[in-house]
C-alpha cells in the first residue's frame, strides 16, 4: 500500500482564467455478468485467462492494487511468470513476487487488455472458501470503467466512465483514491473516534482495526474482552481478536454492535495513521454498489441484506476444504472446540443434520451463537461424535 505524501499547496493572489470545461460524456453499459457471494460476502466471478478455454475464479477486490494469479493455476496452465524484486505485503506477510506481463482477460462482452499480473500463492483461500481460487481482479479492473455490484440480483453490470444517475434513496461518498478508496468513517465504542477506513470488498469481515489505532484513540471499552480467532489473507494465516464495538457509522448509515477484528498490524498494511483499519465486505454487501474510480465516487444504497444479523457465533476454531475434505485447524485453548474436544486434523462428516461437505453451509451453521451443535468427525478412520457448544462475542 501506498505512503501517503502531505501536499501542500500555495495560493497566489493572481487572476486565472479558466480552461474551458469539456462536457463530460454519458456512461455507457457495456456488459454484466454473475457472481458468487461467499462466507462473509466475498464475491466470486469468472473470467477467462488470454485464450484458455477454462474459465478461471476471481475474488473481486478493492482492497487490491491491481490484479494477480495464483501459483498453481500458473502451474496448471503453463503460465510463465517473470522473476522480479517486487515485494508485495498481505495482511499475514511480505513476500516476493513474479509478475505475467501484458496479457488479457475476458468476461462475457469484455476484454482487459495489457494487464501485469503479479503472482501469489491462494492455496489458503481455495481452502477456505473449498473452491479453486485462481486470482484476484482490483484496481486494475476497476480503475477503467464504472461498477455496479448488485447483491440482490448477484450480478455486475460494467459501464464505460460519463456522466451516470445515481439512484435515489442512497447515498454517495467521496473517498480518498489512491490504488484502494479509503473512506471517512466514525467508530464508536468508549468514545467517538473518526478516521479513514479501507474500503475492501475482498475482506470477508464487517470491520478491523489496528492495534496501533486502538491504542492512540483509546476507542474501546475496557470491559471488551476480545476471543482469539484464525483469520486468513494474503500471505497466509494468523491469529486475531475478535470483539463488538457498539456503533460503526458509513455516510448516513449507522450499525450497531458491529463484530471486529483486532489486528497487530506488523507490516503496516493499514498504513496507520492514514486509516485505522478496514470495512469488509460483510458489511458493505449490505448496500448494492455504484463504484466510480473515474469520478472518484461510490454510491451505496440499502439492498434486501441490509437488516440482516451480524454473526456473533464463537467456536475457537476453523475448518478448511483440503483434497476433497473439511478438516479442523487451529483449535483455540480453552476455547467451546477445544472443551468438545477437537483436535487439529479432525475430519469434518457433518454438522448438525448437514452431510453435504460443503464449507460455506458448514460455516454457516457453526456461526449460530450459543447453541448445541452435534459433530460428526472422522479421527485415525473412526467416526466420534462431538457436542459442540458455541458461545457468543456479544
Amino acid at each position: 500500500m501506498n505512503t501517503v505524501k502531505n501536499i501542500f499547496l500555495l495560493l497566489l493572489l493572481i487572476p486565472v482564467v479558466a480552461p474551458a470545461q469539456k462536457t463530460m460524456p454519458s456512461a455507457n453499459f457495456i456488459t454484466k455478468f454473475p457472481f458468487k457471494m461467499y462466507s462473509g460476502g466475498v464475491m466470486i466471478i469468472k473470467a477467462c485467462y488470454e485464450n484458455k478455454k477454462d474459465s478461471f475464479n476471481f475474488i473481486l477486490d478493492t482492497g487490491s492494487g491491481g490484479i494477480s494469479l495464483d501459483s498453481a493455476t500458473c502451474s496448471e496452465f503453463n503460465i510463465n511468470p517473470t522473476q522480479t524484486d517486487t515485494t508485495l505485503t498481505g495482511i499475514a506477510g511480505a513476500q516476493k513476487v513474479s509478475f505475467v506481463f501484458n496479457k488479457s482477460i475476458n468476461f462475457p462482452g469484455l476484454k482487459l487488455e495489457n494487464l501485469n499480473f503479479h503472482v501469489s500463492d491462494y492455496s489458503v483461500l481455495s481452502s477456505v472458501y473449498g473452491e479453486r481460487i485462481d486470482g484476484i481482479i482490483g484496481y486494475s479492473f476497476f480503475s477503467r470503467y464504472i461498477v455496479k455490484i448488485n447483491f440482490d440480483s448477484l450480478q455486475v453490470e460494467v459501464y464505460s466512465p460519463g456522466k451516470i444517475k445515481y439512484p435515489k434513496g442512497g447515498t454517495t461518498l467521496h473517498p480518498v483514491f489512491t490504488f484502494l478508496p479509503a473512506q471517512y468513517m466514525s467508530v464508536k465504542d468508549r468514545r467517538k473516534v473518526a478516521s479513514n477506513f479501507y474500503f475492501d470488498t475482498g475482506a470477508g469481515l464487517c470491520f478491523l482495526m489496528s492495534d496501533q489505532f486502538i491504542q492512540d484513540s483509546g476507542i474501546l471499552l475496557s470491559k471488551r474482552n476480545p476471543v482469539i480467532t484464525q483469520a486468513e489473507g494474503m500471505g497466509g494465516k494468523m491469529r486475531m481478536r475478535l470483539t463488538v464495538v457498539k456503533e460503526v457509522k458509513l455516510g448516513p448509515y449507522t450499525f450497531n454492535h458491529v463484530p471486529t477484528y483486532l489486528y497487530q498490524d506488523i507490516f503496516k498494511v493499514t498504513n496507520y495513521p492514514f486509516t485505522g483499519g478496514l470495512v469488509g465486505n460483510d458489511l458493505l454487501k449490505r448496500f448494492n454498489l455504484i463504484i466510480n474510480y473515474p469520478s472518484r465516487e461510490i454510491h451505496i444504497i440499502p439492498n434486501s441484506h441490509y437488516n440482516e444479523t451480524f454473526e456473533y457465533g464463537y467456536t475457537g476454531f476453523s475448518i478448511y476444504y483440503v483434497n476433497g475434505k473439511i478438516v479442523v485447524d487451529d483449535v483455540i485453548k480453552d476455547s467451546p472446540a477445544e472443551k468438545a474436544g477437537f483436535l487439529v486434523g479432525d475430519e469434518i462428516i457433518s454438522v448438525g443434520k448437514n452431510f453435504s461437505n460443503n464449507i460455506q453451509q458448514y460455516k454457516d451453521l457453526l456461526q449460530e451463537p450459543n447453541a448445541r451443535i452435534q459433530v460428526i468427525i472422522k479421527r485415525n478412520a473412526a467416526l466420534e461424535t462431538k457436542l459442540l457448544k458455541t458461545t457468543s462475542i456479544l
